[in-house]
């Protein structure tokens, strides 16, 4: 019987790379279902839906998903907002998948101040007329959120800017720090336990990034799994203390035992 009764896997670098499919992130899954072990995909992406998601990693990976097992920073965003007293007003910079949670949730996303929350995540329409009425609207009281500081991501051209960058960007003008949500952040592993009714001691966190999934892990009180084959390297793991590695760490989720 598996130690863990649920696994929260991150996706790019861990389960694919960009378009390019991982076999072993396929049969890592297959194993998973075939156990009959609840996961969830639980990533800081905020610009896709739950839905977008499952497709994509049905129709590009094979690997056949339903929305409700995935998790994305901009859901957790809107649960966490959903828990928060006053707030029904929220300027976005940020992209459809955000929008899509945010206004699912009931929320009323307006496009100039005042209002209730601003919330920033990585937008590639932004203008400089929405990061103004972003600062205006957080100078003038609103509550001030990040879905995650991600700096950036990768593809064919190179490292692009992130999520990160667009939240540095406000947060120099408004001289504060945001909520962050999404990994290495507790709140989206807290919020998707509640999801998933289990204890931080019943899942596991999966991820390739040390600095964001397996320290959102950490941070929890998960074990975790880090594996090798996308952000960090086994060179960067020998140089941390004991007490700050991952887990469990593997060149491939082929050699992990179910």
């Amino acid at each position: 019987m598996s130690k863990y009764k649920g696994y929260f896997i991150d996706l790019d670098g861990t389960i694919y790379k960009g378009r390019q499919q991982y076999p072993s992130g396929k049969r890592f899954i297959e194993r998973l279902k075939n156990a009959g072990i609840d996961y969830r995909f639980v990533t800081n992406n905020s610009t896709k839906t739950a839905s977008e998601v499952a497709k994509n990693l049905t129709e590009n990976h094979a690997i056949p998903t339903e929305p409700e097992q995935v998790y994305t920073s901009a859901m957790a965003t809107a649960d966490y907002l959903k828990d928060q007293a006053n707030i029904t007003t929220v300027l976005v910079i940020g992209e459809s998948g955000l929008k899509s949670a945010l206004t699912t949730a009931g929320f009323t996303l307006v496009e100039k101040a005042p209002a209730d929350a601003v919330v920033v995540a990585l937008d590639r329409q932004v203008d400089y007329e929405k990061l103004m009425q972003a600062t205006f609207a957080i100078q003038a009281g609103a509550v001030f959120i990040a879905t995650n500081v991600d700096t950036n991501l990768p593809n064919e051209l190179g490292m692009t800017p992130g999520a990160g960058a667009f939240v540095s960007f406000i947060a120099t003008a408004v001289q504060k720090q945001p909520v962050i949500i999404g990994k290495p952040s507790t709140t989206i592993i807290n919020l998707a336990l509640a999801r998933v009714g289990k204890t931080a001691d019943e899942v596991i966190m999966v991820g390739d990034n040390y600095n964001t999934d397996i320290k959102a892990g950490l941070n929890a009180g998960m074990d975790t799994l880090l594996v090798y084959t996308g952000v960090t390297k086994p060179s960067e793991m020998a140089s941390l203390p004991v007490a700050e590695q991952a887990t469990y760490m593997l060149d491939s989720l082929d050699d992990w035992q179910i």
